[in-house]
């Protein structure tokens, strides 16, 4: 069995200045919280995909600026957001499926609910609180947006910046389901979210098979005193 003290260090992000940037995955869907509020203004699924992530990108940034519960960034608080206003619009079990890999295929059923629960508060729980960083003068720029006509897999671009640091590319990988687009990948300086941790579950799994990347998101979780989804 994979001792926890290096499952946790495997979690850990794999470069440093991913730090603050990596937030925005979980600032922009966010964003639908902020929808909420303001349902007419709310990303709808069917619309084009850039126009789903401009809109998104604009709700985060003026509800972070005017609601400072959600800018400490309380997992309470996010845990909700997510529960009630995100996964109708990011395909998080195709997120979890594609950074586990071929571990994935080999998870029974019950297994499969573990790593994508425990991936989920993870993340929430990593990242969520970087949403404290965001400053007033943070600002997402869309880059041109082309898909082939019919394309159900896209990536849409876009530029960061938070008024002190140069602009930052941040690309978003969408899919086209029935349910109409939906987030599942995120580039970051030429870092795409589900290969990063592909690499680090990978190494877990070689050593203890899917038991083990379980075991080792849950110790993390537990380290960081993640709440329990609900």
């Amino acid at each position: 069995m994979l001792d926890s003290r290096l499952a946790l260090q495997a979690l850990a992000p794999t470069r440093h200045r991913l730090a603050w940037l990596a937030c925005w995955a979980t600032a922009l869907a966010l964003a639908f919280f902020a929808a909420g509020q303001a349902r007419a203004q709310a990303p709808d699924p069917q619309d084009p995909p850039n126009v789903i992530i401009q809109k998104a990108a604009n709700n985060v940034l003026e509800r972070i600026r005017k609601d400072q519960e959600l800018k400490s960034g309380s997992p309470e608080k996010i845990n909700q957001a997510v529960d009630e206003l995100i996964l109708p619009y990011v395909d998080f079990e195709k997120t979890t499926r594609l950074a586990v890999g071929r571990y994935w295929r080999q998870a029974t059923p019950e297994q499969r609910t573990a790593l994508v629960k425990e991936f989920r508060n993870m993340l929430v729980r990593t990242y969520g609180g970087s949403v404290s960083t965001i400053t007033p003068q943070a600002r997402v720029d869309m880059r041109p947006f082309r898909a082939e006509p019919g394309a159900t897999d896209v990536v849409v671009r876009t530029t960061v910046s938070d008024g002190q640091r140069d602009p930052i590319p941040v690309d978003y990988r969408l899919e086209k389901s029935a349910q109409g687009w939906k987030i599942y990948d995120l580039n970051v300086l030429g870092v795409w979210f589900i290969q990063n941790y592909r690499d680090q579950f990978a190494s877990i799994g070689s050593q203890g098979g899917v038991d083990a990347i379980i075991k080792a998101l849950q110790t993390n979780n537990q380290k960081m005193n993640t709440p329990p989804t609900r």
